[in-house]
């Protein structure tokens, strides 16, 4: 039987291989180390989330972000441990990552302290820098669990049957874990909702000939300093937590409350989905009174459909459309050429503005492509009476192509980001 590693240096490490070997290629080490030492530690991260990666991006996408997370896996180890610890990627099948140490079976400290500290620097190293590992294929770190376990050497068993109980163990602390953080995500979420603790910040629409505000568009924030401040953030989880029904009536309610003081002759655009048309709060009466309570009036307010929320029935929302346009409201269709807003939407709504996503916009002054995209989209407005809001401008050169092109309406940071339309009280 061979000794025993020495203690890795840093050196060593230096030189440890970018891809981390597979769990059952390590058993023999693992094996003759838990028999020499006596007693067997066990920390894994369950990586399955990464899995979506696989399914959407491909294998190298999956490899890359799977290999990034276990160059972090070997930061934590190195933060609070000796060296003397083997790391690998789990079985076959499994997305995981498992750290083995190898203790003397009388060091008492190993399970009260070592093992504990190693789980708390796995989780500071996730969460301070996990997201350059998934990003772009997640925007946010997705709840990883963190598993631990501890064996001591019974000569009784087979050194593999006790390793398989430890690492059995482990996975099912990291399930614990991975509930645990979902549901206190969960509950968090749905206590910002119920708090209504979500605000509205308001972006300029601005008239590309006279360089003026026609209207601001509302855009949800959650509370300051929380996963959940973002927009996507606010919209992801909601869809994830089954939520987005009650998220989309609070952002209507705070977009419209934070509207109370808007410019004369300029317009509110609120973002609204199709199954607004299911919230009593939304029907014509209802909502009526609550824009006078904001000192609004439906003449002053565009509905912003996006249709990443599909629309089942064009013919039932045509109709719903025309009762609202009777009283004043007009409609905005969002996210035209992202992908998501087809030419049959437009020709099915007839919206009154058709916005243009900025993959249309960045960098229009140099593109021809995209300056005959637009002067096509604009031809096709202008048949059904509608207007083009170019979103995402950033700079003048694409302003300046706009007023050649003659887009009326342009938005983005150019014109400053969005803010609140009054001090907080």
């Amino acid at each position: 039987m061979t000794a025993a590693p020495d203690r890795i240096t840093d050196k060593t490490r230096e030189t440890r291989p970018a891809v981390l070997p597979r769990l059952g290629e390590a058993i023999p080490p693992i094996v003759q180390r838990f028999n020499s030492k006596g007693a067997l530690g066990v920390v894994l991260l369950d990586a399955s989330p990464l899995a979506r990666i696989e399914r959407s991006y491909g294998y190298d996408a999956y490899a890359r972000a799977a290999n990034s997370l276990g160059g972090l896996v070997r930061d934590a180890a190195d933060e609070v441990l000796d060296g003397d610890e083997l790391i690998a990627s789990g079985e076959t099948g499994r997305h995981e990552i498992v750290i083995m140490l190898f203790r003397d079976k009388r060091d008492g400290q190993f399970y009260r302290s070592e093992l504990p500290g190693l789980v708390r620097a796995l989780q500071r190293v996730i969460e301070q820098r996990g997201h350059g590992a998934v990003y772009p294929y997640f925007r946010k770190v997705p709840i990883l669990g963190i598993g631990c376990s501890a064996a001591l050497r019974n000569p009784y068993f087979g050194a593999e049957t006790q390793l398989r109980e430890a690492l059995e163990e482990a996975r099912g602390d990291a399930e614990l874990y991975t509930q645990l953080g979902a549901r206190q995500r969960r509950r968090s979420f749905l206590g910002m909702v119920m708090a209504g603790e979500v605000t509205s910040v308001y972006e300029p629409i601005v008239d590309v000939a006279t360089k003026t505000v026609f209207g601001y568009e509302a855009l949800a924030r959650g509370p300051v300093g929380t996963e959940f401040h973002s927009p996507e953030a606010l919209f992801v989880t909601a869809e994830e937590e089954a939520f987005i029904f009650e998220l989309d009536c609070l952002c209507r309610k705070s977009g419209l409350a934070g509207a109370i003081g808007l410019p004369s002759d300029t317009r509110l655009f609120l973002n609204v989905r199709p199954t607004t048309i299911h919230d009593p709060s939304f029907r014509p009466e209802a909502l009526i009174r609550t824009l006078e309570q904001s000192k609004l009036r439906p003449s002053d307010v565009v509905f912003e459909i996006s249709e990443k929320e599909s629309i089942a029935n064009f013919e039932i929302f045509r109709e719903i459309r025309d009762e609202y346009r009777k009283l004043g409201f007009r409609f905005a269709l969002d996210d035209t050429g992202a992908g998501y807003a087809s030419l049959q939407a437009v020709i099915e709504l007839e919206p009154d503005f058709i916005k243009l996503d900025r993959a249309l916009i960045t960098g229009v002054d140099t593109d021809p492509a995209r300056q005959a995209i637009l002067k096509a989209l604009h031809a096709v407005a202008g048949g059904i009476g509608a207007k083009i809001i170019a979103e995402g401008l950033d700079t003048l050169e694409e302003l300046e192509m706009l007023g050649k092109l003659q887009i009326p309406f342009g938005q983005g940071w150019l014109f400053g980001k969005p803010t609140p339309l009054r001090a907080k009280e």
